[in-house]
């Protein structure tokens, strides 16, 4: 129970990384907000399953790249909990298109998603913790991709480059408010995102191939790194940091 009466908000948190981290948030004592852009049936699930463990839940509906979505569902979630002591940003899209076959509408979409909706989100919240005097901490979800370069993730890849910079920045300004924030980055964590992928030998094999722990993770593996990392208590000297749960990834 480390965090024992938090309210957190998690983007994306209906399904995969993101579920598996607003029920392991619950776990530990937390009242959750699950956003989610499109299946409510997904979200009601998760909603479900947190209110299992005895803990609070709401589904809040809205896309995390549209500025009035995100003042809207973070409002709803605020008025819910009554307040936000903990905000995981984890909603992200992938694609996989070569360099030369990036469109610029491709292109935006994996931007507007992966790091404009960081962006809008942590702001929103961060405003609100300030203008509360809530000692809060903030989590965003990277990827291993962040660090090391992927053949067709030219766009990923510079997206989760910008959220490991966006996260610094917001460390260094937002820590004067007692607001730390942080980012997981996880390497090759098998979710509907990339099952398909995953299930081609030659894909699977070659990825393997750079894991030196050779597992292929799953949810529930990155849930202990984002505790610890919203836990003030646990993490109180934490703030700018990536911790990468990748199977050894990123030694290479």
């Amino acid at each position: 129970m480390r965090l024992q009466g938090k309210r957190a908000l998690v983007t994306g948190g209906s399904r995969g990384i993101g579920r598996a981290i607003a029920l392991g948030l619950a776990r530990e004592g937390a009242d959750v907000a699950v956003n989610y852009r499109q299946s409510r049936r997904d979200a009601e699930s998760a909603v479900r399953d947190i209110e299992q463990t005895g803990r609070r839940a709401v589904a809040v509906q809205g896309s995390t790249s549209s500025r009035s979505d995100v003042e809207r569902f973070i409002a709803e979630a605020y008025d819910f909990l009554g307040g936000l002591d903990v905000l995981v940003n984890n909603a992200g899209i992938l694609k996989r298109t070569p360099f030369l076959e990036i469109g610029e509408e491709e292109w935006d979409a994996i931007l507007d998603v992966n790091l404009k909706g960081y962006f809008l989100v942590g702001q929103a919240v961060a405003r609100r913790m300030v203008e509360a005097g809530t000692q809060g901490a903030i989590v965003n979800v990277s990827s291993a991709g962040q660090a090391v370069a992927a053949p067709n993730l030219a766009h990923y890849c510079v997206s989760k480059a910008g959220v490991e910079m966006l996260t610094r920045e917001m460390a260094l300004e937002l820590a004067t408010h007692n607001i730390r924030v942080n980012a997981v980055a996880p390497g090759l964590i098998e979710t509907d995102i990339n099952r398909a992928d995953i299930a081609q030998d030659v894909f699977r094999e070659g990825r393997l191939a750079r894991i030196p722990l050779g597992l292929i993770g799953a949810p529930d593996d990155v849930v202990g790194a984002v505790v610890f990392l919203a836990s003030n208590d646990e993490a109180r000297l934490m703030t700018g940091a990536s911790v990468f749960v990748d199977g050894g990834q990123t030694i290479w």
